[in-house]
């Protein structure tokens, strides 16, 4: 498996599972935990079986390590599906995690004293007013949209504000558990697919205290009213939003997997330029599929992000040093 076929496997994988999870927020728009909670388990199974062979094969990696690393995966999965409750659009929820860039670069120099080169900087300067600009316009919306007693304006838009608190602790959670994988690598050797079991299995008891919102939209999904369907060879007719979770968790898994194969196949930079693309492929076809409200400003903020990210992964130096390849290679010939 090449590195052509992970790039297909994100791809597919990531942009459907965007379209089904936004099919299952449209109806419940508080489903975020039973979603996360069915990605939890599927993950967990298939890494039960062929990661640790049925629990025969030892962590290479401390456990004590993974329950750090868990506790802070587990909050951050839980609280950006949980903030969809609190008025957050799917575009700003895809634009507000792009901002991961600006959270690593953060913490990499408090926690771990780096320094970076001016452009490095500037692209976090993008990424950040992008940012900014699609969440300033988004507010609007939350204001504008809402046609209720001032009361209830207040009411909306403090939930709204939230919903964008959410997402930013979320977002530093994120890039913190990043920098405490980066110096268990160093320290152990990367084993990521030994990691995603561990990140996924480690955290399933926490769901107990989520369990009567995952019971009940269990019990909502069984009751919507959207036609059921049949499934051939069985005869058993299935509530639709069962089948949307499903593909949802089935794409999940082939999105992880992809990118667990980019990384093995691909230098990091590669990586981060096709996760990097296909959040905005999906932050389009959400756009353009479901009709999400979108504004000329909107578009400037995500095109402002996408510049951003592009510079810091410094594709365009890679792209011109590609293109003055076989030039420079024919000078040092002469």
């Amino acid at each position: 498996m090449g590195p052509v076929f992970a790039v297909v496997l994100v791809f597919v994988g990531c942009c459907s599972n965007v379209v089904f999870l936004e099919l299952l927020v449209r109806d419940f728009p508080g489903c975020g935990n039973i979603v996360t909670f069915a990605q939890f388990v599927f993950i967990a199974l298939e890494g039960f079986i062929f990661e640790t062979n049925f629990g025969r094969k030892k962590p290479a990696i401390p456990i004590s390590n993974y329950v750090i690393m868990v506790t802070m995966f587990f909050t951050v999965s839980v609280i950006n599906n949980y903030a969809l409750n609190f008025n957050i659009a799917m575009p700003l929820h895809m634009i507000f995690r792009s901002g991961s860039l600006i959270a690593n670069m953060i913490l990499g120099i408090i926690i771990l004293k780096k320094r970076y080169s001016a452009s490095k900087y500037l692209s976090i300067a993008l990424v950040s007013a992008g940012i900014f600009i699609c969440t300033i316009m988004s507010a609007k919306q939350v204001n504008v949209s809402n046609e209720g007693s001032e009361d209830q304006g207040f009411y909306t838009f403090m939930h709204w504000l939230i919903g964008i608190a959410m997402l930013t602790f979320a977002l530093l959670m994120s890039a913190r558990m990043g920098i405490f994988q980066e110096t268990l690598y160093k320290k152990y050797g990367k084993h990521s697919k030994e990691a995603l079991f561990y990140n996924h299995c480690l955290p399933l008891p926490g769901f107990l205290l989520l369990s009567t919102n995952i019971y009940n939209h269990c019990v909502l999904f069984s009751q919507s009213s959207e036609s059921p369907t049949l499934i051939p060879g069985v005869e058993l007719t299935v509530p639709i939003m069962w089948i949307y979770l499903l593909i949802n968790v089935i794409t999940q898994y082939v999105c992880i997997r992809g990118v667990f194969i980019l990384t093995t196949e691909c230098a990091s930079l590669t990586v981060t330029l096709v996760v990097t693309l296909r959040k905005f492929l999906s932050l389009i076809f959400s756009i353009i599929y479901f009709q999400n409200p979108f504004t000329t400003w909107h578009w400037v903020g995500t095109a402002v992000v996408f510049v951003g990210t592009l510079l810091y992964t410094e594709v365009w130096s890679s792209v011109r040093a590609a293109l003055r390849g076989p030039d420079a290679k024919e000078k040092k010939a002469e």
